[in-house]
């Protein structure tokens, strides 16, 4: 069973997240905490304590011993909001260039 010590927040939604280290490449990737029977990702426990990911592939569908079926927080994750443009209106016309822009 995974424990609550390495769960943290995401700094952007605030969902409770684990890091873990993907198995091909070592990169940090976050999953979400809790195992979720719809991830694509198996996530285990190396020695080190560590906690490790790789994809779920046709060639290997189901999670091995040890290792749960969790779901990658870039797939659930709500993109950040949009910024606006300032005022609310759209921009027309030509903006006039400054003088020290202007070629001699």
């Amino acid at each position: 069973m995974l424990s609550n010590r390495d769960v943290v927040l995401c700094r952007a939604c605030r969902a409770r997240i684990r890091w873990a280290l993907t198995s091909a490449n070592g990169k940090r990737q976050p999953v979400n905490a809790d195992p979720d029977p719809a991830g694509n990702v198996a996530v285990s426990r190396g020695p080190d304590g560590l906690l490790y990911v790789r994809s779920l592939t046709r060639a290997h569908p189901e999670p091995r011993a040890g290792e749960y079926r969790m779901m990658p927080h870039h797939a659930t994750c709500p993109p950040p909001p949009q910024r606006g443009t300032g005022g609310g209106r759209p921009r027309t016309g030509i903006r006039r260039t400054p003088p020290s822009w202007r070629r001699p």
